[in-house]
């Protein structure tokens, strides 16, 4: 079947594919863990976007090169690990464009010679076996691949790539529609989901057919567009021609050359040959008639021309090698074409340059250059010398070109001359021989540079504090505009009519805090108001005692009554312990001979337990071990527990028929053992070391039993009582997860409940100064409990101090909230609460709260709300949980800006920071400048009063006992082990696999960067590490050194600690280490291969499978896990299979009846006997008694309900054990109740109860948080053993298990993510080891999670023009407020230490200061005018915020706000949610999307442009605003350094040089200096000017590079965006279809968003229509104004929809 044959699928294909763009997800490629995601670019997908470049002018090599490696040094910047992947088989599709053939040899070459990269040139195609493999071995997560090619044919190849990727369960990310800032690389995102797969899989064979025949006719192509220039040379001739030229030229020059030089002659030689030859073949095949070659052909130029060209050519290669970039980029434009007449010979020229580029390779002896291999051709400054030698040099405008151009000129063409042996091509002067032209004519032939458009470059005049504090040092070198300009008179003229609609645009609105709903009114007195806070109150302290089950802490203020406190003091000391005594005194005898009945009942009970079940009799012993206090009774339980194990020992081994040995029991012996030696030393006595040394010896530890007993003699025991096991290997073998920490024992007065290690000191040493810290610990570590000891103490100092705690989820703000409450409780003044809340959702008791639990965004609210400042001055402590957060996203900003406006001392907390050295020099910086700020704060506050002047608030802030030091805390040792597993499924059952962390690394890798910090090994993974070493070097010199037995730490040693293992570990990595640094790479690389799992996880049914991973985990005891993925829909339905082959399983034929059950049947009986009661009484009560009637419906409810919960209860507690997870004992009758109660009136109630009665649970985002709390509580207290979940469960949450699995790779699965999750396994107090399961997670992503580095916080963008505008506002508003502006706009962690980026910051500063004062946000003394306090609350959404208000200002709101007798017409509010949508509803789509040409797509999908009127005044709006932004970019570009513009981003190839001024001829073609300030020199070569600025879709390509600012940076909404191919780029419709429909499921069918996203992006448009709604109610004193009323119209309408579908 040929290509035609296929037309049909090609087409299916395609719209398949466009049919999916639309629901491709714009996100976020490189997260801060991007080495995890390692992904493959495909290159001509790469040469075809840059190609495609609106910038970008065919021919300028250099500017094309230049466009490929920022491109890529965009990824590379932000960590990307990548390949470069270009197919042979892409190939023929340039064949028709014989122009890119070379440039893609020469990017190819490039790349591999001049950069680092992993570039792949040996896979045939994207339908390979290679390429198959690749994929296998690589595992790259997606790959970026171009959605239309330079022709149908190229696009279906790129098509044909797609679909493979999506079989092959590889992402697709288009190279179309692509941003990048100085942090994030964004892209659309088109995940292989399952519909994808299915259709790879269904139409395998008709891919492969219809590739082969794609690839047929592009071949065919290649001798169609070879023929008419080489007549009948083949392709093998070509390639032979080249090769032979090549050789000559290596003949004439042996030494070598730049590649510019050897391509040129080259390249002109046999072009010139292959020319003659096609005029010879033309000369024969005409009919008769002889023609000399030499004469000019009607189609086509003469051999004497095309010798003047390449003269030309060899005369712009001359310039190429003398000229630096800085005068190349002054090249006139010329927009001449070439003449037809030469075209063939250009063709056949860029043919020859292919085949001689492609063959280069062959000559790797040859010493060539070819760092240049990326400015091989300039054909404007070819163009500007033929228009020289052709129309000015005629016109007698005579000009030499230098004694360096004419000798290298000289040089390559008499090069040429020997190269051409056939015919003679004439000498190097004069250059022209002929009189023809090389180009067409044209009006203006050489392009003039026009900046009429360009804005008067210069700042208005501008004053404050602030402003002459920030930039004061500037403003002298800038340009500033005299008052008499026309800008600044304008802004006089604006302010005459500002007052439209009289509105009160300059009143101060409310803030984000008052308009977030509350979930009580604090302030009510409603006896209903106070018995539901007190309701919530009491949930919110069982909520927290499931997750922290601790006593509560009274708080007393110490400063309230110190008297009363030292009296009561005294009390406690003195009356107490009298009264004692003298009971004591009565019954001595009694008392202590019932302690001792006691003790020896607890003994023997425990005994007898461990006798008849030593498994349960163990726990029973560690539970008692645990609650008891006592030294000599827990030392008598632990020889009690270590007797019994060596009886049951004994008996066991003496057990005939024993296969193999149960190592359980000697495991349980030498855990008493260690805990004997090195717990209670004091209490042993010689006989009891006797008797562990007999244990020890019959276990076969001979020598160790003679190192504590020497007179035990060494009687030669039978072998069957010994483990066979040398001791320490045993201990690391079986005991590594037992091994004693080394723990400080000794106690601190300011910890109860434990002894705290000496890190853990140093932090509370922190509080206690009023220091600040950085702590840096791993998960479990105990890094948290300084955050309660710092509570404690704000609490104990005042009840006005406020503590505030910064979590960065929801999930999280609640959880701390809720262990607050129940950790502490203080008698506080009735307007005063213990703990409030705020998020963006719900608050309570925010501001009348001593600890504050909140969110960044909201935290940051309420520091720069005027409103508030009251409340921050009483502020005393900050505590950031997750702080490496600040490289978030979205939130991360907020992190940054906290720390830098806070006075008042804080504690950062995280488990993954790679550079906390950076982050706590940066801090202490910070601190610094308050210190400074605060000391002249004291100088003025002292000053003014001795003039009589008072400030409460500067006094209130100068706090004496404040310390500015910042302290580094780092602790790297996890309580917990975690070891790895790799799950597969062998004949439909599910296996393990131990996954060595070693296993992971390459032997270039740890020569590279050494083993990752955080790599830790379990004591039995070192084991396994030394035996493989030993196993792999037979000869190894030290193999018995490293040998457990001969350890130093180890030898003859009973007691082996966690740090001896740790110890062994390092010798065993510096061994290994040694061995790759010192010529023993091979073994090295052998070890590691070793220690690899031989199976891998395999790709299967989830739904099918997930059960039977549970189950298997389940009777591995693993449980209770967590099992983490990324889909909220997937993770709910393998709950729900869970659940249903739970229900499936046959029962079994006994199902356990226990205790409770009868417990249940009394309580329900009782119930009974109640409803009953009740009954009885409303018959007999008096019918006319309402409100008594009432209260007895209320209470026969209740019971009713109860007796139903006790029924529930009952049935869960009869399912046997085999089918079902929950565990009723875990928790109470009324615990239970209380949390199903909480959940039931929530949309997932009726599953989530479902699913908890068989011990399930699953845990998203998209659920409402009383359906979190309630899956939270139940799997905190065991009655919930499995829960599916995202990372909701991951950041900080306090969710402990036994397993971790993760059951679906996802872009969101990077290290960070990983880690955060990997570390809830383990418990810390129950389980002595945390276990990790992979399944269906490819191995290389394994590798990759388990070797990136944890992230660095670089920081974010710091200002945004809002964020410039809210400064100034609470500069304004707050007299002493200067100082929290300035350090806002001074402490940047992206700029910290980098002045030159500081400066171009506060330019920035300026242009946001110019900006808002033209549009009346701000005077010219900073202070706020007009609609400042709108713009400020609608600040997430910017610069949509900027144009609302200038519809507003204009009047188009009340344009199209015209209502009827009825109200507002439909039409008018469908085109009010249009204007919205295109406000604030931005979603864009692929441009290719609107390709598809199937009825798939609706108008609905794809969003209406605004209104004429609206357009109109955007696109005014837009201009002025570009112009601002052009000038700023020109006055930023002052600042740069121009060296780095000087050289490629990537390659570092730099075009540097001195100018040279010994040429008339270059001083006339390279004199166009005229605007060419702020553009890159690279983009200057396609003729691009500061023009150029103000076109939106080219500014970021253009702009010099080191400015490090973007177009995002500027207010500017365009109506249409276009993508870097020249698409316009359509806006979804969601929010108007939403509207006008009201559904949920048009919308996530046709634009291909999950529920969750379409929810949470309505949500957001909600909110936005609501703070619109409510800010102008308050600015306008028409209640009855049309805006007012349609927008609160709106509100309604929309809202309502919306809570329709969430309910």
């Amino acid at each position: 079947m040929g290509l035609k044959q296929h037309t049909l699928f090609l087409e299916k294909m395609t719209q398949f594919i466009l049919r999916e763009i639309p629901k491709a997800r714009y996100s976020s490629l490189l997260n801060d863990f991007v080495e995890s995601n390692y992904f493959v670019i495909d290159g001509d997908s790469l040469l075809v976007t840059c190609l495609c470049d609106k910038s970008f002018k065919q021919g300028q090599d250099l500017h094309f090169f230049y466009l490929v490696e920022c491109y890529l040094v965009d990824l590379m910047s932000n960590g990307a690990q990548f390949a470069v992947v270009f197919f042979k088989d892409a190939e023929c599709a340039y064949f028709p464009f014989p122009e890119l053939l070379p440039l893609r040899t020469a990017l190819i070459l490039h790349l591999q010679r001049n950069t680092n990269l992993d570039v792949q040139t040996e896979i045939s195609g994207c339908l390979s076996l290679e390429w198959g493999l690749f994929l296998e071995e690589r595992h790259p997560y997606f790959l970026i691949v171009s959605d239309e090619g330079l022709n149908d044919l190229q696009t279906h190849l790129f098509n044909f790539l797609i679909i493979h990727s999506w079989g092959m369960g590889v992402h697709v990310v288009l190279s179309s529609g692509q941003e990048s800032d100085s942090l994030r690389f964004y892209a659309y995102v088109m995940q292989s989901k399952q519909r994808n797969q299915k259709f790879s899989k269904e139409n395998q064979e008709m891919i492969q057919s219809a590739y082969k025949s794609l690839i047929q006719c592009l071949e065919e192509n290649k001798m169609v567009a070879l023929t008419p220039h080489f007549g009948h040379l083949s392709w093998d001739d070509m390639v032979e021609e080249a090769c032979k030229t090549l050789s000559l030229l290596k003949q004439l020059w042996p030494q070598g050359s730049d590649i510019r030089s050897v391509l040129c002659v080259t390249l002109c030689s046999l072009s010139l040959r292959m020319y003659h030859c096609f005029l010879e073949n033309k000369k024969n095949t005409a009919s008769g008639q002889e023609t000399d070659v030499h004469q000019v052909d009607s189609n086509c130029s003469g051999l004497q021309e095309v010798e003047d060209l390449c003269r030309l050519h060899c005369l712009s290669v001359a310039l190429l090698l003398c000229f630096p970039l800085s005068q190349r980029a002054r090249t006139r434009i010329i927009t001449s074409h070439w003449i037809k007449n030469i075209h063939t010979f250009l063709k056949m020229k860029k043919w020859c340059e292919y085949f001689i580029l492609r063959n280069i390779n062959n000559f790797g002896s040859w010493n060539l250059n070819l760092n240049h291999l990326s400015d091989l051709n300039d054909e404007n400054l070819l163009k500007n010398i033929a228009f020289f030698y052709e129309i000015e040099n005629v016109q007698e405008l005579h000009m030499n070109l230098g004694d360096l151009i004419k000798k290298d000129y000289e040089h390559l063409w008499n090069s040429v001359c020997h190269l051409v042996k056939e015919f003679d091509v004439g000498k190097p002067f004069p250059l022209r021989t002929t009189t023809g032209y090389f180009l067409g004519r044209a009006l203006s032939p050489v392009r003039e540079t026009s900046l009429e458009n360009m804005p008067n470059l210069g700042f208005i005049p501008m004053t404050s504090a602030v402003i002459d504090a920030f930039v004061g040092d500037m403003l002298k070198d800038l340009p500033i505009l005299k008052s008499d300009d026309p800008v600044v008179t304008s802004l006089v003229k604006r302010k005459k009519s500002v007052v439209l609609f009289q509105w009160h645009a300059h009143k101060l609105l409310s803030d984000d805090y008052d308009r977030t709903k509350c979930q009580f009114d604090e302030k009510s007195r409603d006896h209903h108001d106070v018995n539901l806070l007190q309701k919530d109150r009491t949930f919110q302290q069982f909520y927290g005692k499931s997750l922290e089950p601790v006593f509560r802490k009274f708080i007393v203020t110490q400063s309230a009554h110190p008297e009363e406190e030292s009296s009561g003091g005294k009390i406690s000391q003195d009356t107490k312990p009298k009264k004692h005594t003298k009971k004591q005194t009565r019954r001595p005898l009694c008392q202590k001979q019932e302690e001792e009945d006691q003790r020896d009942d607890l003994i023997s009970s425990v005994e007898k337990e461990m006798r008849e079940n030593l498994k349960s009799g163990i726990k029973k012993l560690e539970d008692c071990l645990m609650s008891c206090s006592r030294g000599p009774v827990k030392f008598a339980l632990e020889m009690v527990g270590l007797t019994v194990c060596f009886e049951t020992w004994k008996e066991h081994c003496r057990s005939e028929g024993k296969i193999s040995k149960d190592l359980s029991i000697a495991v349980h012996m030498m855990e008493r053992i260690h805990s004997l030696l090195h717990r209670y030393p004091e209490f042993l006595l010689e006989q009891d070391y006797q008797f562990i040394a007999k244990c020890l010896k019959y276990l076969g530890f001979n020598d160790v039993a003679k190192s504590l007993d020497p007179t035990l003699q060494m009687t030669h025991h039978k072998k069957k009582y010994s483990v066979d096991i040398e001791p320490a290997r045993f201990q690391l073998q079986y005991l590594g997860h037992c091994l004693i920490r080394d723990e400080r024992e000794d106690p601190d007065p300011r910890v109860q409940d434990f002894s705290p290690d000496t890190w853990q000191r140093e932090l509370l040493d922190v509080v206690d100064n009023n220091e600040s810290a950085v702590i840096v610990a791993p998960t479990s570590s105990g890094k948290t409990f300084a955050s309660y000891y710092c509570m404690e103490k704000v609490l104990k100092e005042s009840d006005e101090g406020v503590l505030v705690y910064v979590a960065p989820t929801k999930t999280l703000v609640s959880q701390v909230a809720a262990t607050v409450q129940n950790r502490f409780t203080k008698m506080l003044p009735n307007d005063t609460a213990l703990c409030g809340v705020y998020t963006p959702d719900y608050r309570c008791d925010a501001l009348n709260c001593q600890v504050l639990v909140t969110v960044p965004a909201c935290f940051e609210i309420l520091l720069l709300s005027p409103h508030r400042q009251y409340w921050v001055e009483r502020i005393r402590y900050v505590i950031f949980d997750e702080v490496h957060c600040l490289g978030g996203e979205i939130e991360g900003k907020y992190w940054e800006h906290l720390l830098v406006m806070i006075r008042c001392p804080f504690l950062v907390l995280s488990a993954t920071i790679s550079n906390p050295e950076r982050f706590t020099e940066w801090l202490k910086s910070v601190k610094q400048y308050w210190k400074q700020a605060d000391k002249m704060m004291e100088e003025e506050f002292i000053s003014g009063k001795k003039g009589g002047r008072r400030s409460n608030s500067l006094e209130d802030n100068l706090h004496t006992n404040q310390s500015y030091e910042v302290r580094l805390v780092i602790y790297g040792e996890r309580y917990n082990d975690l070891e790895k597993h790799i799950c597969s499924v062998k004949h439909d059952d599910v296996c393990f696999d131990h996954y060595h962390p070693y296993a992971a690394l390459t032997t270039d890798y740890i020569e590279k960067y050494g083993f990752p910090c955080d790599l830790t090994l379990s004591p039995r993974e070192s084991i396994q590490l030394y035996d493989t070493m030993a196993e792999v070097w037979k000869t190894w010199p030290r193999a018995q050194e490293l040998d457990p037995e001969e350890f130093s730490l180890f030898k003859n040693k009973a007691l082996i600690k966690k740090y001896d293992a740790r110890k062994y570990e390092e010798n065993l990595k510096a061994e290994l280490t040694s061995w790759v640094k010192n010529g023993n790479v091979k073994k090295a690389k052998s070890v590691l291969e070793k220690l690899s799992p031989k199976s891998v996880s395999s790709s299967k049914d989830m739904v099918k499978i997930f059960p039977l991973l549970v189950e298997k985990l389940r009777i591995m005891n693993k449980l209770p896990a967590i099992f983490f993925g990324f889909r909220n829909g997937d993770l709910e339905e393998i709950a729900r299979s869970l659940c249903t082959f739970l229900e499936e399983k046959p029962e079994s034929k006994s199902p356990p009846k226990t205790d409770q059950c009868h417990s249940y049947d009394n309580d329900i009986a009782k119930c009974l006997k109640n409803k009953e009661k009740i009954m009885k009484k409303q018959k007999t009560m008096d019918k006319n008694d309402q409100l008594k009637a009432r209260k007895f419906e209320i209470k026969l409810a209740y019971t009713v309900e109860h007796l139903h919960f006790l029924e529930d209860l009952k049935k869960i507690q009869e399912i046997p054990q085999d089918r079902t997870y929950a565990d009723v004992n875990a928790l109470d009758t009324k615990s239970l109740r209380a949390a199903f109660e909480r959940v039931e009136p929530t949309r997932k109630s009726k599953t989530l109860k479902a699913l908890a009665q068989r011990g399930i649970g699953f845990h998203h985002n998209s659920m409402y948080f009383k359906e979190r709390e309630f899956v939270e509580i139940l799997f905190a207290k065991g009655f919930i053993k499995v829960v599916t979940a995202t990372g909701t469960l991951a950041l900080g949450i306090h969710m402990p298990c036994k397993s971790v699995v993760f059951v679906q790779d996802s872009v969101y699965l990077d290290a960070l993510n990983y880690r955060q999750m990997a570390g809830r396994a383990g418990r810390r107090g129950q389980d002595k080891l945390g276990d990790v399961y992979f399944f269906d997670i490819p191995l290389p992503k394994i590798e990759r999670l388990i070797t990136s580095s944890v992230p660095e916080l670089r920081g974010q963008f710091p200002l945004s023009i809002t964020l410039v505008l809210r400064l100034m506002l609470l500069a304004s508003k707050k007299h002493d407020s200067k100082a929290e502006v300035l350090s806002m706009l001074k402490h940047s962690l992206l700029f910290y230490k980098r002045p030159r980026a500081m400066e171009m910051l506060k330019v920035y500063f300026l242009f946001s200061l110019q900006f808002l004062v033209k549009e009346g946000y701000l005077d010219q003394n900073g202070k706020p005018m007009r609609f400042a306090g709108l713009v400020s609350c609608l600040r997430g959404h910017e610069p949509s915020n900027f144009v609302f208000v200038s519809f507003l200002e204009r009047g188009l709101f009340h344009n199209l706000c015209q209502p009827s007798r009825k109200g507002f017409p439909q039409h008018v509010m469908e085109n009010l949610m249009l204007v919205l949508a295109n406000l604030f509803g931005r979603k864009y789509i692929p441009a290719k999307s609107q390709n598809a040409n199937s009825t798939f797509f609706q108008p609905k999908v794809f969003l209406d442009e605004l209104p004429e009127e609206f357009k109109a005044a955007l696109q005014e709006y837009n201009l002025n605003v570009a112009k601002d932004f052009a000038s700023f970019l020109l006055i930023s570009s002052k600042l740069v350094n121009m060296t780095k513009e000087y050289q490629l981003p990537l390659s570092r190839i730099k075009f540097t040089g001195n100018r040279y001024e010994g040429s008339q001829l270059v001083s006339h073609l390279m004199n166009s200096k005229k605007g060419r300030v702020a553009i890159s020199p690279f983009a200057c070569l396609s003729g691009n000017t500061d023009a150029d600025l103000l076109r939106p879709e080219i500014v970021n390509c253009v702009i010099l590079r080191t400015i490090g600012i973007k177009t995002k940076q500027a207010p500017v909404l365009w109506s249409q965006k276009i993508d870097n191919r020249g698409r316009r780029m359509p806006l979804s419709a969601y929010a108007l279809d939403f509207y006008k429909h009201g559904s949920l499921t048009e919308l996530t069918r046709d634009n291909g968003m999950s529920t969750g996203e379409v929810l949470r992006l309505l949500k957001d448009f909600a909110s936005y229509i609501r703070t619109i709604s409510l800010s102008l109610s308050e600015l306008c004193e028409n209640k009855n104004d049309n805006v007012v009323l349609a927008f609160k119209e709106l509100r309604k309408i929309f809202c309502e929809k919306l809570e329709k579908v969430q309910n």
